[in-house]
């Protein structure tokens, strides 16, 4: 299996740019578009365990607009052959307590890039 294709590691890069500009200005309809429209889907949050591609739709539908800016502090892609890819995340809110991670699972699909998988979590800044 080849690892990080050039051509493949800048469409993730791509998706992932869109993603994160989508993420802090709250384009919903984006975001939709990124995740796999699957009862396969999954995203486990900071405080919810989301289910289905329903279920991920509808929290971000209700999710408030606000606090959503971040800094990404590193951002590690790996692509795995021309149709699967890994994208970590390391990020701090302004002026929060706690540093966040990131994971995601890409699969190329017939509609393009998706999301299948998305965890999200916190950690406590060193003192």
């Amino acid at each position: 299996m080849d690892i990080n294709i050039p051509e493949v590691l800048r469409q993730v890069q791509a998706v992932s740019d869109l993603y994160e500009q989508a993420l802090v200005g709250n384009h919903v309809a984006v975001l939709d578009e990124l995740f796999w429209n699957s009862p396969h889907t999954l995203r486990y949050g900071v405080g919810e365990n989301l289910h289905g591609y329903a279920a991920i739709q509808a929290f971000r539908a209700a999710r408030p607009a606000t606090g959503l800016a971040r800094t990404v502090l590193r951002t590690d892609i790996t692509t795995y052959g021309h149709d699967f890819a890994t994208v970590n995340i390391l990020f701090q809110r302004t002026g929060a307590s706690r540093s966040g991670r990131q994971s995601q699972t890409w699969l190329r699909t017939t509609e393009g890039w998706k999301v299948v998988s998305a965890h999200v979590s916190l950690l406590e800044l060193p003192a």
